[in-house]
């Protein structure tokens, strides 16, 4: 018998999406989830699971929170610390990120950062107080760090490290974030999660949006990808930085930022004031990132597989062109 060809189906009803946009405080200043969906109902469900999410690793893994349980592993004499799933999730991130960059990310920096005077959430810390003086000890008395990401273990159930060894919870902490939020939309048509600066986005709709770099600068974008599904992350030495004298506004060079280098145990100077990195997951984004600022310009582009942009100090932004492999939805 001949092949038949059987009447095409009928065309299946397209339903218009509805884009909800929730922005709310966390990690001591905002973050902004977009969910689009058919029904409104299950875009602002699937906002508030991710809502929550973000909460959750603000509470437990602030270092600016005394009853969170990061600060509280981090006061324990105890060598082995019974710790929660997000707790553990950060100190085997914190390992992983220090040997997946020979030590360059390294979350165990929280002494040196404290000593650049680091000590409060911009927004609601009195500068002078947070940080002025400090800063000109670390300056007079840098020194290598000796890498205590090495010393880190994580089981089922604990965190494991010398007493003394304290973690800074950082960008990994917003990285995983941004992944635990992203996995929290996957059933939306189109999402984007801005966790405090660690972007995410995807959807089923496989749909593209834009995405802008920053101009360091304050000016208009220095450049702009077209992404479907990836994590963008950014690292700079201009955006939480501050003055010995301790002003944190932009009046004026900064004698300091929140960016240690663990070669020298001081605020870094690479010759990059700020890299951003595209990358398959929040973490992976926020890791290239950091290592690539801290690898100077010769070394950056080694830690941005997947593209990025990099912003030296003096000349102009060299573009690297994105190609995010397997970043799922």
């Amino acid at each position: 018998m001949p092949p038949t060809v059987d009447a095409p189906p009928a065309p299946t009803e397209v339903l218009p999406l509805t884009e909800v946009t929730v922005t709310f405080p966390c990690f001591g200043t905002k973050v902004t989830v977009i969910a689009s969906a058919p029904a409104e109902d299950a875009a602002r469900a699937a906002i508030d699971a991710a809502r929550r999410i973000a909460l959750d690793v603000d509470a437990q893994l602030s270092r600016f929170r005394p009853d969170s349980e990061l600060c509280r592993l981090n006061e324990d004499p105890r060598r082995a610390v019974p710790a929660g799933y997000l707790l553990r999730r950060l100190a085997a991130a914190a390992r992983w990120a220090g040997e997946a960059t020979d030590g360059l990310v390294d979350a165990t920096c929280l002494p040196a950062l404290e000593d650049a005077g680091y000590r409060g959430h911009f927004p609601d810390t009195h500068p002078h107080a947070a940080f002025g003086p400090a800063w000109a000890r670390a300056a007079r008395n840098p020194a290598p760090l000796a890498g205590g990401w090495r010393l880190l273990r994580v089981n089922e159930t604990e965190v494991i490290r010398p007493a003394g060894v304290r973690l800074d919870s950082g960008g990994l902490a917003k990285g995983i974030a941004a992944d635990l939020m992203a996995h929290a939309l996957r059933d939306c048509d189109a999402w984007v999660v801005d966790c405090a600066g660690d972007l995410r986005l995807g959807g089923t709709a496989d749909l593209e949006r834009r995405v802008d770099v920053a101009d360091p600068a304050g000016g208009e974008p220095i450049h702009a990808f077209s992404l479907r599904a990836a994590a963008v992350a950014t690292s700079g030495t201009t955006r939480r930085a501050w003055a010995g004298d301790g002003r944190t506004d932009a009046a004026g060079p900064a004698d300091s930022h929140h960016l240690i280098d663990p070669r020298t145990g001081a605020p870094a100077d690479t010759g990059l004031i700020q890299v951003t990195a595209l990358a398959p997951t929040g973490l992976l984004a926020e890791t290239r990132a950091k290592a690539a600022l801290l690898s100077g310009v010769e070394g950056a582009a080694a830690f941005l597989p997947d593209g990025g942009v990099l912003v030296p100090a003096r000349g102009e932004p060299i573009v690297l062109p994105h190609g995010v492999r397997g970043a799922g939805r």
